[in-house]
């Protein structure tokens, strides 16, 4: 499941990338909960966790279906 994920975020990334940000995978635990860590600009941008939710999450879902949820550390 780890590697769908990774596919899933390098279809994200170019876009977070466009602002400045980035995001990279820490883990996903056995019961599928996918753990990211958001970079640059997107770390502090107070708009981070619409995008992960919104965004991120919304994707990674759609794109790996044993994931149930996308959490930034």
């Amino acid at each position: 499941m780890r590697e769908q994920v990774e596919q899933a975020l390098a279809k994200i990334r170019p876009q977070l990338q466009a602002d400045g940000g980035d995001i990279e995978l820490v883990d996903v635990t056995d019961d599928g909960i996918v753990k990211v860590r958001l970079t640059g600009a997107c770390k502090g941008c107070p708009m981070s966790q619409i995008t992960l939710k919104k965004g991120v999450e919304k994707i990674v879902l759609k794109e790996v279906p044993e994931a149930k949820a996308v959490e930034a550390v």
